[in-house]
């Protein structure tokens, strides 16, 4: 079974959305090129088998080259991330999450009615069920 990602450093973490960010299908290269700061190809080889031991990410031959997935679903990553973010930043509030991000200035007002009819959509499903 998958293990948590609570557990992953900061570079360990980048690394993993790397993966994701790559479709769940990433070589050496391809994680090394999304590093910020990117280290040596060996030190990401070192990092990817550290992954692969904590059991968050596998890795299949392509030929020479080794391919790199997690063994989390992106879904459950997206989710278990949200999580993560909304309670550090947000003390785990989807209010105070949703009102900053609407609060932003980037919104059109096009966008703003479409954000308004989505939760009237919602609103009438409440009401149904």
């Amino acid at each position: 079974m998958p293990k948590s990602h609570d557990h992953l450093t900061r570079r360990e973490r980048e690394i993993m959305n790397a993966v994701f960010a790559l479709g769940n299908r990433a070589t050496l290269d391809g994680i090394r090129q999304r590093l910020t700061d990117p280290p040596s190809d060996s030190a990401v080889r070192v990092m990817l088998a550290r992954l692969e031991g904590k059991g968050v990410l596998t890795h299949a031959q392509d030929g020479v080259r080794h391919v790199f997935s997690a063994t989390t679903s992106p879904a459950v990553a997206k989710r278990t991330a949200l999580k993560q973010y909304l309670q550090t930043f947000f003390g785990g509030s989807v209010r105070q999450l949703v009102t900053a991000l609407v609060r932003d200035d980037s919104w059109s007002d096009e966008e703003l009615r479409e954000l308004q009819s989505e939760i009237e959509h919602v609103r009438k499903q409440r009401k149904r069920s």
